[in-house]
């Protein structure tokens, strides 16, 4: 009788001894959990919040009702995230107000005026100049102008742009005399970082107020960075207008005693020649027999530069048209960082005819951007009615079927 008794007594002091072991653990991987810093690499914040990973709270309910806010505002922290879903428009966009940045007090209320006065000790003279100072021709020529500012986090070793607003901007839409602008901003030179506004419908004073937060960036390098803004307008239907850039060297800015509030005007895009876009080296094969054409993309030189980095990252989109139809479409891998990118990449296409007499083949060679759409670098297009090179080239596969041909062709404007 006794030796069931000591068995069941141990058993019972090994089942609490499990328990309080297991609990123990999860308490230490939920308090584990809740220090990790998350890794994000920039935080992009609307209408001038400034927060950070570590404070926001997934239980968080966006767009509450508005006895729930009412109750809630004495007792949210400043720097909480927090969007009034309900007052925005069927655009998604907020009613055009006076904007002002919620974080720092003594920024509320600015004026133009008061703003052009309180950067007199980060801009220039001849910017200054050049704002106040316009002759008629400037103003007709004059894009606008952008408002941002730029801040370091010493603690949280973090990089802060906010892109306050633009005015003054040129209409692209000819109909409604307006323009939907956004604004993306790319971090030179190694364009890791690429981001992008909203688009704010039907205006030529766009007030964004964003603002975005990039990590892990030391203040030691700010030095060697530059902004650049490229503004656009968006376009539904086709390919975004773009209205101009600003391009902002950081080397002798100082951003150890706060904020510093800028202003730039808006200039034209640096435009490339159509006679400096690269040439494409294309290899063709027709098989009669199979009726396949054989397209092996081998290399692209002199590429231009896509922006002021110097360098783009391109890849080439080979669509195949039948009576001006695309019945087909393939592209090859990216190269990285080169004006003289070697693919090397086969693609074999079934033509639907006999004949090459209604096919055409068309290469476009893209910049990739992962923050925006890609931009067209050049385009090629072969065939029977092609002109120059292509014309050629297309002849010759016809005439010499089963034999690969290859040609270098002059890249023309996307």
């Amino acid at each position: 009788d006794e030796i069931p008794t000591v068995v069941g007594i141990f058993s019972a002091f090994g089942l609490v001894f499990s328990v309080s072991l297991f609990a123990w653990i999860c308490c230490q991987r939920k308090s584990s959990k809740s220090n990790k810093t998350p890794p994000y690499k920039f935080v992009h914040v609307l209408k001038g919040v400034d927060i950070y990973p570590e404070n926001l709270n997934s239980k968080k309910k966006f767009g509450a009702d508005d006895k729930s806010e009412a109750k809630n505002k004495a007792a949210m922290p400043k720097n909480s995230l927090h969007l009034d879903l309900e007052k925005r428009d069927l655009n998604g966009n907020f009613p055009k107000t006076t904007p002002k940045i919620q974080s720092s007090p003594d920024l509320e209320n600015l004026s133009p005026k008061h703003f052009a006065e309180k950067k007199k000790d980060s801009v220039s003279p001849d910017s200054l100049k050049s704002i106040t100072s316009l002759s008629s021709e400037d103003k007709q020529d004059k894009l606008g102008t952008l408002f941002f500012s730029l801040e370091y986090n010493f603690e949280k070793k973090a990089f802060v742009v906010n892109i306050k607003e633009a005015r003054g901007l040129p209409a692209m839409d000819e109909q409604s005399m307006t323009s939907d602008p956004y604004i993306k901003m790319t971090i030179l030179p190694e364009k890791k970082h690429k981001v992008k506004t909203r688009v704010l419908r039907k205006t030529l004073d766009p007030a964004f107020d964003e603002t975005f937060t990039f990590y892990g960036i030391p203040y030691s390098q700010i030095q060697d960075l530059t902004l650049h803004f490229m503004i656009l307008s968006f376009d539904r239907f086709s390919r975004d207008d773009v209205i101009g850039e600003v391009l902002i060297p950081l080397a002798g800015i100082e951003l150890s005693e706060g904020r510093l509030l800028m202003d730039r005007e808006i200039i034209k895009r640096n435009v490339r020649k159509s006679s400096g876009r690269g040439e494409l080296l294309i290899s063709l094969c027709y098989q009669s027999t199979t009726n396949t054409l054989t397209v092996v993309v081998l290399k692209a030189r002199h590429l231009p530069k896509s922006d002021v980095s110097g360098l783009s990252d391109p890849y080439v989109k080979v669509n195949l048209y039948h009576a001006k139809k695309r019945i087909s479409k393939k592209k090859t891998h990216v190269k990285k960082c080169t004006p003289n990118a070697v693919f090397n990449e086969l693609f074999v296409f079934d033509i639907p005819c006999e004949g090459l007499d209604d096919i055409s083949i068309e290469f476009l060679v893209l910049d990739s951007d992962r923050g925006s759409r890609n931009e067209v670098i050049g385009r090629l297009t072969l065939g029977s009615s092609a002109e120059g090179t292509g014309g050629e080239h297309w002849k010759e596969i016809c005439e010499y079927p089963r034999r690969q041909i290859a040609k270098w062709h002059m890249l023309c404007d996307g």
